[in-house]
């Protein structure tokens, strides 16, 4: 009986020492692949331990596969990364950080092949829901700045993930979650972006969702510009100028100007001193503008003689035009009667006629000389308004 007992011991003891001995050995060959600084070498070494001991229970089998994962050595295509990566999560027991690490890199794949993006989100996904529970730990082995930034890594992530699914409107949400958390200025061109892509597909409301916030934080010409354009269409055209005004300040432009024109104009009825604002913008826009030059200028005109009621402009005009029509009408009457007939043939009664029909001839064309002169001094006005206007944009 004790010579059994002996035996069992010592078998007991025989396979301790070697599984001890194992993973001593595969201890010392993940270490030293970790302590390697030549990335293609630590990840030789890795494949080693993992084609020795995988499969056996090793403790570190699960981070050597996480490393392959995360490790850019030269040779390793995008299938082996999500294998490796995949493999990782499966065995289980991951730390925090380095499972955050797996689903941001397994996502990033993804995305760059534009496969299994709901994959692609679904790990973006974990990466924010685990950084926000262990921000709630009292202990935690990632410091909690750390664990912010995973947060906000993990919604930019879904983010691109969503915008190459066409998600667009949850992509703008994750990508200001992002922003919120990290402050990047990638994250507001990426914003940008989108922001355009929304403006150009008609989703007027999401474009203004997005440019808001470049424009708040990057404050360029194109953000600001591209936000006035959304408020326009989404009929907030008291912010929408304020936005135009903006832009134009900080780049000339003769769309902007010629928007700037229109909503002041619509502004006249109840603000009439908004007017000569509208014209010097209109004017601006006619100059700096191919596409709204003609239009720009007719609108600025027209606008011009409304508003200037003093010089009387319009009703000159209506009024030239009457005269004009009644001189024709008693030129073609007065040749047609005494045109081809002497002065001397003529009866006493159809003289006194003819000589009715020149002076009432004379009188329209004193009239419209007169009228004329009017109309030159109103259209010199004109004349000098442009002139101004040309100078403010050094326009000789």
């Amino acid at each position: 009986m004790k010579k059994l007992a002996l035996i069992v011991l010592t078998l007991t003891f025989f396979l301790f020492t070697s599984v001890f001995a194992q993973q001593s050995e595969a201890e010392k060959l993940y270490l030293e692949a970790m302590t390697t600084q030549d990335v293609a070498k630590r990840a030789e070494l890795l494949k080693q331990f993992i084609d020795k001991y995988g499969g056996q229970g090793s403790k570190y089998e699960k981070f050597a596969y996480a490393n392959l994962c995360l490790l850019p050595y030269e040779s390793k295509t995008p299938q082996k990364t999500i294998e490796y990566g995949e493999k990782a999560l499966s065995i289980g027991g991951l730390d925090s950080l380095t499972k955050c690490q797996v689903y941001i890199t397994l996502a990033d794949v993804f995305i760059k092949k534009k496969q299994n993006l709901d994959k692609a989100v679904n790990y973006a996904q974990q990466v924010i829901e685990i950084s926000k529970a262990n921000q709630n730990k009292e202990e935690s082995s990632v410091p909690p700045k750390k664990l912010k930034q995973l947060e906000g890594a993990g919604y930019f992530t879904k983010a691109q993930a969503q915008k190459k699914a066409e998600n667009y409107s949850e992509a703008l949400d994750s990508y200001i979650n992002s922003f919120n958390i990290l402050k990047s200025k990638k994250i507001l061109n990426k914003i940008k972006s989108l922001g355009k892509t929304l403006y150009d597909a008609k989703s007027f409301s999401l474009a203004e969702k997005a440019f808001q916030i470049t424009c708040q934080n990057l404050d360029d010409f194109a953000s600001c510009a591209f936000y006035a354009k959304t408020l326009y269409r989404n009929k907030k055209l008291d912010q929408a100028l304020k936005y135009f005004k903006k832009a134009y300040s900080k780049k000339k432009s003769g769309e902007l100007a010629y928007n700037i024109g229109i909503i002041l104009a619509k502004k006249t009825e109840a603000d009439p001193s908004s007017a000569d604002k509208a014209v010097k913008y209109l004017l601006e826009a006619s100059f700096l503008s191919k596409t709204h030059s003609e239009k720009a200028m007719s609108l600025a005109e027209r606008l011009f003689f409304n508003t200037h009621k003093e010089l009387q402009y319009n009703q000159t005009v209506k009024e030239l035009n009457r005269r004009s029509k009644k001189l024709e009408e008693l030129t073609k009457k007065f040749n047609e009667t005494y045109g081809d007939k002497n002065e001397e043939d003529l009866s006493e009664s159809e003289k006194k006629k003819m000589q009715s029909l020149r002076e009432q001839i004379t009188a329209q064309e004193k009239a419209i000389e007169k009228l004329k002169e009017k109309q030159k001094e109103a259209l010199e006005k004109w004349k000098e308004v442009i002139k101004e206007t040309k100078q403010s944009l050094g326009i000789s």
